[in-house]
């Protein structure tokens, strides 16, 4: 499982981790741009699987709002070649 941080800057999606990042304007496009990433950095191998995990920046989140949102959302999905 690949882990990476989700937040959005208004305009884009971004997903990041030390070492990657992509954006795109919807969560579809996002998951399609992470794909393509992981496929060309080597990361995903023809017939196989990847769980990729995206935990929500709750950084983003304005300080008087966290206390009602443990988190905005997490998402856990799989990606093939």
């Amino acid at each position: 499982m690949i882990e990476f941080i989700v937040s959005h800057d208004g305009e884009n999606w971004i997903a990041r981790n030390d070492v990657l990042y992509a954006e795109a304007p919807t969560l579809g496009r996002l998951d399609n741009e992470l794909k393509k990433l992981l496929k060309e950095k080597g990361c995903l191998e023809k017939g196989k699987k990847l769980e990729i995990f995206m935990a929500f920046d709750n950084s983003t989140i304005p300080m008087w709002m966290r206390q009602y949102s443990q988190h905005y959302f997490n998402r856990i999905i799989q990606v093939e070649y």
